[in-house]
């Protein structure tokens, strides 16, 4: 059998991914401009963000939100992080704290936007069941406090399963299902994937452009490295899987975020 339909076919998906990118800064000003109905010009729109990225654990900022925190430094956007722990769970908070601020460093976050929370009821622990209560007040008060546009999370799966990132996207969803956020703000939560596309590092690019969302962010190379290099800030994290998880996860170079809806609803918190 000749290789050369394979090679074409493989060289084909290449040059596809090429394209998709190169088209991506385009259509990602546009993107906002739909989403956010902000009726300014290309050079112009980041300036009207004001965005809010929500993370249970120092890491979560460069394992999970990258490639949207570059993008959004790019285009000018005041981007503001939330860490709910300083992920202590094996007593090293103090030396965590630093590298997230480190990283944050590398992204394009400035200490001045960045708060990282410290509570005893808020453990770094898989096993432990955050209050959405106490989740959502602190969440709440820092949007008023700053008055975001744009809040970014995970989603019901939290991307890994973990507990406290699941804890946050119930209490945004509580936030948004009871009024409690200006009708200017949107709220978008991370979408998982499943472990098959999760791993195929930037190959996954073609899934996340063809399939429906709210907002997607695609880095290329020089992207990747700066996340990557925000990454290699956690020391504390770098154990062997972690490499792999930098080398494969599509998370590294491509985010995309679905719409959480805003209206009355009856949801039960504890």
């Amino acid at each position: 059998m000749s290789v050369y339909p394979v090679v074409f076919i493989v060289l084909s998906y290449f040059v596809w991914i090429k394209c998709i990118y190169y088209r991506h800064r385009s259509s990602l000003v546009k993107s906002l401009n739909r989403f956010m109905n902000v009726l300014t010009s290309r050079d112009t729109v980041g300036a009207d963000i004001r965005a809010l990225v929500v993370t249970a654990h120092p890491d979560d900022e460069c394992m999970f939100f990258a490639p949207t925190i570059i993008r959004l430094v790019e285009l000018k956007a005041s981007v503001h992080l939330l860490c709910l722990s300083e992920g202590n769970y094996y007593n090293q908070g103090a030396q965590r704290k630093q590298e997230l601020l480190n990283s944050c460093a590398v992204l394009g976050i400035p200490d001045s936007r960045i708060t990282i929370v410290d509570h005893k009821k808020l453990p770094d622990d898989p096993k432990a069941e955050w209050s959405v209560s106490l989740v959502s007040s602190l969440i709440v008060k820092h949007m008023r406090e700053h008055s975001f546009n744009m809040v970014l999370t995970f989603d019901g799966s939290g991307v890994s399963g973990h507990a406290n990132h699941t804890a946050i996207h119930k209490a945004v969803s509580y936030l948004a299902s009871t009024g409690q956020v200006a009708n200017d703000c949107r709220l978008l939560s991370l979408v998982t994937v499943g472990l098959f596309r999760k791993y195929i590092s930037f190959l996954e690019l073609p899934f996340s452009w063809l399939l429906p969302c709210s907002l997607r962010c695609f880095l290329g190379s020089q992207g990747y490295r700066q996340a990557k290099d925000a990454m290699y800030c956690h020391r504390t994290q770098l154990l062997w899987f972690r490499y792999l998880y930098i080398t494969m996860s599509r998370y590294m170079f491509i985010n995309t975020f679905q719409m959480i809806p805003q209206g009355p609803k009856n949801l039960k918190i504890y």
